[in-house]
């Protein structure tokens, strides 16, 4: 069974000819990272990148695409609205898609209120296991046939700006250990799907204003090579194998940053996780 994993789309509607008033005062800030920090000039083709890599499960031969947040640029009903379009036909069905918010996915508090995400994406977030899902809606499982199973995780909250860093919580975290506890898992690899990093490409954990606060104890419910953890948030792209102790790790980067656009094919046999490469979108192997 194969999966393709992508991450930080940030898909950009043009702030520049938006109305303004509407805009708030948390996207007014962000207008000097889209002008001056580039970001504007590397999401420009985050669309077309973003269709692309939908098409790719064909291409690979793949069944399901993993896309652990960030879809959006600032959270606007344009560019949820943009992501769903772009990927297609591969979102009319959780049997093809999971997807899970990131930090800018909870850009504003209109959208954490007006639950802007669910509104665009609810329907990849149903689960096969609803004796395990919370009241905010996770955790959900996707179960792949008889091999595999895919846990949805929300690491992302709304943060005072420049504060971005994520938590999993207790209660996910348990619900986690019963959802493997489970007899329905046990023949199963199981790939759980986080937005923010439990460790940089270094193995340390991220930054306290960034990482994620519980991610040793995140990494710690998932011992050996059956397990995976796919996350983004960390626009760097690599993979920390399986250890005894501990899961596999592919962080996917951001996927359609311009002349870094990527993603991993993660492989799964016999109900372990048994590796991954990386792919550009309808091209040979990305940096």
């Amino acid at each position: 069974m194969r999966f393709l994993h992508c991450s930080d789309l940030h898909i950009t509607q043009d702030y520049l000819h938006a109305p303004k008033l509407r805009l708030g005062w948390r996207r007014w800030l962000a207008m000097f990272e889209l002008t001056f920090g580039g970001r504007a000039s590397g999401y420009r083709d985050a669309r077309k990148t973003l269709r692309a890599i939908a098409a790719d499960l064909d291409r690979h031969g793949a069944e399901h695409l993993l896309i652990s947040g960030d879809l959006t640029a600032y959270s606007t009903d344009t560019e949820f609205r943009d992501a769903l379009t772009a990927l297609g036909s591969v979102a009319t069905s959780r049997d093809t898609c999971s997807v899970i918010p990131g930090n800018h996915d909870r850009f504003t508090s209109h959208a954490v209120r007006d639950r802007r995400f669910e509104k665009y994406f609810g329907h990849l977030m149903e689960t096969d296991l609803p004796e395990y899902r919370l009241a905010s809606g996770f955790p959900f499982v996707h179960l792949k046939g008889e091999e595999a199973a895919v846990v949805g995780l929300s690491s992302a909250q709304l943060r005072f700006p420049g504060f971005a860093q994520g938590t999993v919580g207790r209660e996910q975290r348990d619900a986690l250990a019963k959802i493997i506890a489970d007899p329905r898992m046990a023949e199963r690899a199981v790939i759980v799907m986080v937005h923010h990093a439990p460790l940089r490409r270094s193995g340390r954990p991220d930054s306290a204003f960034h990482g994620l606060t519980d991610g040793v104890e995140l990494l710690d419910l998932l011992p050996g090579p059956r397990f995976a953890l796919v996350h983004g948030h960390l626009h760097d792209r690599f993979h920390h194998p399986a250890t005894a102790s501990r899961p596999h790790v592919f962080c996917a980067g951001s996927s359609s940053l311009r002349s870094r656009e990527g993603y991993w094919v993660i492989d799964v046999a016999d109900g372990v996780v048994t590796g991954g490469a990386i792919h550009a979108p309808n091209g040979p192997a990305s940096r």
